[in-house]
């Protein structure tokens, strides 16, 4: 009776621990920034066809598509919240699409944008992500130089050798989430070439739209405005 006591208390607290740990998962990964003001970039119109369905896609209608850019989210961050700056890519011909990150976090789906680039029959894929987002894109493109043209950092740094590889790295002046220390140690795994833009009066969070971020600076621009240097730059890279 003692041995069956003792087996059933075993069993009890193993039990419980379970459920703590469930419980702190579901509370920690369930607890992410959500996406606002975007529901006018997920709408399909006569100039880009958008699909929510395993990933957001926004395929341009009239234009010849002249490459294709994958995004992975940051952390704790919406997918839809990169709506707009996605949609604005599109506008200018390019098939753009937002991974669906498993919990929101890119580390659990380092892989993902091979099954982007075997659905669709492009030339030029850019990999681009943000924050943690940043360093998921770079692992992913360390292993797979010959699927990817160029890498596109949104306030991130890689811990990856890039040396060989075509990277546009952009951050706001006025960023107080992203380890400046790191990502000045880090840049020795760019390549010598690679392009950097401070967003004057920028901070972490306005390359999406999805609020103020918990220990970020206090942007002077808008978040419009932020997105839309940042798509210029892009154009720039990449043309």
């Amino acid at each position: 009776m003692k041995k069956y006591k003792k087996l059933l208390i075993i069993l009890g607290s193993i039990i419980s621990f379970i459920l703590i740990l469930v419980a702190v998962f579901s509370i920690y990964f369930g607890n992410y920034y959500h996406a606002v003001n975007v529901d006018e970039y997920l709408k399909s119109n006569d100039k880009v066809l958008v699909n929510d369905d395993n990933y957001i896609s926004f395929i341009p209608k009239d234009n010849e598509i002249k490459g294709g850019i994958i995004f992975y989210q940051g952390a704790k961050v919406e997918n839809k919240s990169y709506s707009e700056l996605m949609y604005k890519l599109a506008l200018e011909g390019y098939a753009t699409f937002i991974v669906d990150m498993p919990f929101n976090f890119a580390i659990f789906g380092v892989n993902k944008a091979d099954e982007i680039i075997n659905d669709y029959d492009i030339d030029n894929w850019y990999l681009m992500g943000h924050s943690l987002g940043g360093a998921m894109a770079s692992s992913y493109v360390s292993q797979n130089t010959d699927k990817i043209a160029g890498l596109i950092l949104l306030a991130a740094y890689s811990t990856e050798d890039l040396s060989d590889t075509k990277v546009l790295s952009i951050y706001g002046s006025n960023d107080l989430v992203l380890n400046m220390e790191k990502y000045e140690q880090y840049k020795t795994n760019l390549p010598q070439d690679f392009i950097e833009l401070v967003i004057e009066g920028g901070n972490h969070a306005y390359f999406a739209s999805y609020g103020e971020q918990a220990g970020d600076g206090k942007a002077t621009i808008t978040n419009n405005e932020q997105i839309s240097i940042t798509v210029d730059a892009i154009l720039d890279f990449i043309i």
